[in-house]
Formats: C-alpha cells, sequence, structure tokens
C-alpha cells in the first residue's frame, strides 16, 4: 500500500515537472496549463484518481508556501501601498464574502448563510502564484505587481478567518457577531505575536551561533510549519503566524544569513515551492471526477450553473469594489491633500488590471479540501461535494479564462510601462565605485600607486564610475542600452567558452575534479548575475 502511494507521489512530481516544461514551450502560464492537463488526465478512463486527507492539504502546502510567499514580499512596498492593500486584502475579501454568502442562500436550494460564508471564505482571496506566473513577462506597471502581491499575501488570512468562523458556525450550529468579532482580534493578535516571538528565537539561533547553508535552509524550511502549529496549538491565526514571521526574518536575513546560505535556500526554496504549486494545481484537475460523482441530489447542469453564477459573482464584485468604491475613497481622501492619493489611482489602465487579475488557486483549492467530511454529530457535511464543485469552477474561470485572456487584455489596452531599472543600476553603481575608491584610497594609497594588481581593481571601478556617470539618472538612452545589452551578450558568450574549455579539461583530466568544480560554480554565478541584469 505504501509503495503505490509513493509511487502516486512519484508520477505526479514527474507529470508536473514534464508538463511544466511543455507550458514553457507553448508559452502558458503553468499554473493554467497544469489545471487544464490535471483536469484531462482525472476525467479519461484511466486517469490519476487519489484521495487526500482535508487536513494533510491544509498543513503540507499552506504553511511554506505562505512563507514563501511572505519571504518574497518587500516590507517597504506593503508599507508603500498600504492602503490599496488594505483595501483588496481586508475590505474586498470581506465584501466577497458577504456577497457570495448572499447570493449563494438566495439562489441555491438548501444553502443556508453560514455554508455562504464558507464558499465566501473559500473563494474570496486571489492566488500569489497564480497571478505573479500570469503576469511574468508581461508589461505591466511594477506598482501593479507588487500591489497584487501584497493583496494575495495579506488577503490569505483575512479570508481564512471567514472561512475558519464559518465553519465552525456550520458544525456547531451557533454565531454570535460580537463574539466572532472580538476572537477574530484575539485569534489575529496572538497569531501574529506567536509568529514574531518563534522568528526572534531563529534569528538570535541564525545570528549568533555557528553555522552552515544546510542548516540555515533546514531551519528555514522548519519554521512555517513550526510557526503554524504552534499557533494553532493555542487556537490563534496560524496563517498569520507564519506570513508575520516570514516578513520578519525576510528583513534580517542579509543580517543573519552568508551569501552562500541565501545562494542555497534561494535553489532549494525555488524547488521546493514550484513542486508543491505544481502538484496543487495538478489535484485542482484530478479532484474534479471524484467531486463530480459526489454532487448527490444536484445535476452536473445544475451545478456548473451554480459555478458559473458564483464566479460572476466574485468577477464582478471585485470590479465593482477597484473602480467606484475605490475612487470614492480615494476623493474622499483627496479633499485633505494628494499625499493620500494612491499610487493607481490616476490610470484607469491599471485599476482594470488590477480588477481582472482576480485569479484563484492554491489556497481556495487547500480551503475546500478542509472542509470535514462529517459533522460533530456522525452527519454527512452538509454540500460539501457541491462546494469543492464551485470552487473548483471559479478557480476554472479565474485562473484558465481569465488567465488566458489577460495577455490579449493587456495588449488591447496599449499599457506603457517606464522601466528605469537600467538607470537605477548605474545609480548604484556609481554609489558603489564612489566608497570603494574612497575606502581603497584612504586605507590602500601606497598599494594603489606601486602593486599591479591594486591598480587593476582602481581602474576597474575608475572605469565603472566613468561609464555610469554618463547615464541618465531618470530617462534612459535607446543606444546606450543597446550597447550595453551587447556587451552583457558578449559575456555571456565568453562565460559559454569558458565552460566548454573546463570540460575539455575534465575530459583530459588535467587538474583536479574539485577546482573544475569551483570554476564552474563561479561561472554559474557570474552568469546567473548577468541574466539578471539583462532581464
Amino acid at each position: 500500500m505504501f509503495a503505490n502511494n509513493l509511487l502516486l507521489v512519484i508520477i505526479l512530481l514527474m507529470l508536473v515537472a514534464m508538463l511544466s516544461m511543455a507550458s514553457q514551450k507553448m508559452k502558458i502560464s503553468y499554473p493554467i496549463f497544469l489545471v487544464i492537463s490535471g483536469l484531462l488526465i482525472g476525467m479519461s478512463p484511466k486517469g490519476l484518481h487519489i484521495s487526500l486527507d482535508p487536513d494533510l492539504v491544509f498543513i503540507i502546502f499552506l504553511p511554506p508556501l505562505l512563507f514563501e510567499a511572505a519571504w518574497n514580499t518587500s516590507f517597504s512596498q506593503l508599507l508603500k501601498f498600504k492602503r490599496s492593500i488594505g483595501r483588496l486584502s481586508l475590505g474586498l475579501v470581506f465584501f466577497t464574502s458577504l456577497t457570495v454568502a448572499l447570493v449563494a442562500h438566495y439562489f441555491i436550494p438548501g444553502f443556508g448563510l453560514a455554508l455562504g460564508f464558507v464558499l465566501g471564505g473559500i473563494i474570496s482571496p486571489p492566488d500569489a502564484v497564480a497571478a505573479t506566473s500570469v503576469l511574468n513577462g508581461l508589461k505591466v506597471p511594477s506598482k501593479v505587481k507588487a500591489i497584487l502581491e501584497g493583496e494575495s499575501l495579506i488577503n490569505d488570512a483575512s479570508s481564512l478567518v471567514v472561512f475558519r468562523f464559518a465553519l465552525a458556525a456550520v458544525l456547531t450550529g451557533q454565531f454570535v457577531f460580537w463574539k466572532a468579532g472580538a476572537s477574530f482580534f484575539w485569534i489575529a493578535g496572538l497569531g501574529i505575536f506567536i509568529g514574531l516571538a518563534i522568528a526572534v528565537i531563529v534569528y538570535f539561533f541564525l545570528r549568533f551561533l555557528p553555522t552552515t547553508p544546510s542548516i540555515d535552509t533546514t531551519i528555514t524550511f522548519i519554521f512555517p510549519y513550526l510557526a503554524y502549529l504552534t499557533a494553532e496549538h493555542f487556537d490563534a491565526s496560524g496563517v498569520l503566524a507564519v506570513v508575520s514571521g516570514g516578513l520578519l526574518l525576510n528583513s534580517k536575513s542579509n543580517i543573519m544569513l552568508s551569501y552562500n546560505s541565501r545562494l542555497q535556500m534561494s535553489s532549494v526554496w525555488d524547488m521546493m515551492v514550484f513542486l508543491m504549486n505544481g502538484v496543487i494545481f495538478m489535484l485542482i484537475g484530478l479532484q474534479l471526477p471524484d467531486i463530480i460523482d459526489g454532487l448527490g441530489e444536484y445535476s452536473l447542469k445544475e451545478a456548473i450553473g451554480y459555478g458559473l453564477l458564483i464566479s460572476l459573482t466574485a468577477i464582478i464584485v471585485r470590479f465593482f469594489w477597484v473602480f467606484p468604491l475605490t475612487s470614492f475613497t480615494e476623493k474622499v481622501r483627496g479633499k485633505f491633500g494628494k499625499k493620500y492619493m494612491q499610487p493607481f489611482s490616476t490610470e484607469w489602465k491599471s485599476y482594470f488590471i488590477i480588477g481582472w487579475s482576480g485569479m484563484r488557486g492554491v489556497v481556495s483549492l487547500a480551503s475546500a479540501l478542509y472542509i470535514p467530511f462529517k459533522m460533530a454529530n456522525g452527519d454527512d457535511f452538509p454540500h460539501r461535494n457541491l462546494i469543492l464543485f464551485i470552487t473548483f469552477v471559479v478557480i476554472f474561470v479565474t485562473l484558465v479564462i481569465q488567465g488566458l485572456l489577460l495577455p490579449f487584455i493587456i495588449k488591447w489596452l496599449h499599457i506603457e510601462v517606464n522601466d528605469n531599472s537600467q538607470a537605477s543600476i548605474g545609480s548604484i553603481n556609481v554609489l558603489i565605485a564612489e566608497q570603494v575608491l574612497s575606502f581603497m584610497h584612504e586605507k590602500y594609497e601606497t598599494e594603489c600607486e606601486n602593486n599591479a594588481s591594486f591598480i587593476r581593481i582602481r581602474d576597474f571601478y575608475n572605469q565603472m564610475l566613468e561609464d555610469n556617470e554618463e547615464r541618465p539618472v531618470v530617462t534612459e538612452d535607446a543606444k546606450r542600452e543597446n550597447s550595453m545589452s551587447k556587451f552583457n551578450q558578449l559575456l555571456l558568450e565568453i562565460i559559454d567558452l569558458k565552460r566548454k574549455s573546463l570540460t575539455k579539461l575534465r575530459i583530459e583530466q588535467t587538474y583536479p575534479e574539485y577546482i573544475i568544480r569551483n570554476k564552474e560554480n563561479e561561472l554559474d554565478l557570474e552568469e546567473a548575475r548577468l541574466r539578471k541584469i539583462k532581464h
């Protein structure tokens, strides 16, 4: 039995890797491609059928995905766009949950208001991975990406709190609004405190005790599970514990981690998160056949109709919130000064992208699968498979349909993106070169005049200063940018030539293997730096 389950997991992981390569070849965002592929595999006569434990799905997948999102989120960006992110991740989540609950209660027979809030809590949060992967490579303003990423990080916490209270109301049959409100602040506050406390302990261990990159990576992988399970043990918000702790550790990563720890962590986390996201998106499609079989008194046609109704509701609510309500609140704030106006408030095109990019994904599926099969009295949980099916339809409509249409919409909008990244890099290079030259002049003045190695370093930074001082700070010179692009291409071709030389040396066995490997690692780091600048 164990061997069979292990084989299924390995097959699933291999499918994720192979289908992701196919998605790159077809230039389709991999979450979209994996959902469609999982659906086709699951619907085939001999397709994969995997039974999932709701608790395991929530615990295994959610903590590391939340931590990775928090780790890669800029705290300064959160503060910069705090009002925009707050309106979307808090106000929009509660507004969506309320609207979906009312629509489901009114249009779906036998669907109580508490069940409606369960459904609303499940589908209210857009997915960080889905939005960023779909937007990757598309020309959209950086502030739009920052707002969407910040929203998808914070709204996971707010939506899961709504889901948790609604689920408790269904299971116990009791719900008191003022108690729920008081509990919300207690659960949220305690979760944040626990997350920050554990993060501080981790920080001191990594900062002041001897460690290695492998130990650092292991601890950061354990942290989200430790924070989540500890908070849940004390009936606090595990989601907020992971997010708050992840943001704190991210802000201290340059102090507590060495460069090789950061490099290794980046590679390991990229792989783990890719596999987890890939598996969960595949599971979205693979689960559908079993969900359809369990619809019970609802026909497939009725279930599809309800799913489309809720999907349309979620889309309309998001546009209504982003356009009229946000515009109104900003006009009110604008009376007190322009500094209160939000960054994207003057461009309706940015409004439209933010409204369209409400793609659901991992968190919605994990929440839906977390619904227990049985009530406290032993009865089946009401409409569980219908909720799962509606969740799938919402994910399919918002992720697949909206995601596939997004590139065409951006092209139709003719959005102009002013990318000053090259100018920023030039300015940073000037500051670095000035500081390095000043340091060398003060401490190694004699060596810089007489030692050939010191002279080469001094001349290198002098040349960097001369090259970048000619570059405009705000606007980019197209000819210079093209010249820099060709120069980077030359450096990449030189790296490729060096690799071929090292391969030849390895075959000839002229030098020890470890020296060859070290040189290859240096080339890898150099290429990574150049390709990051290029993109």
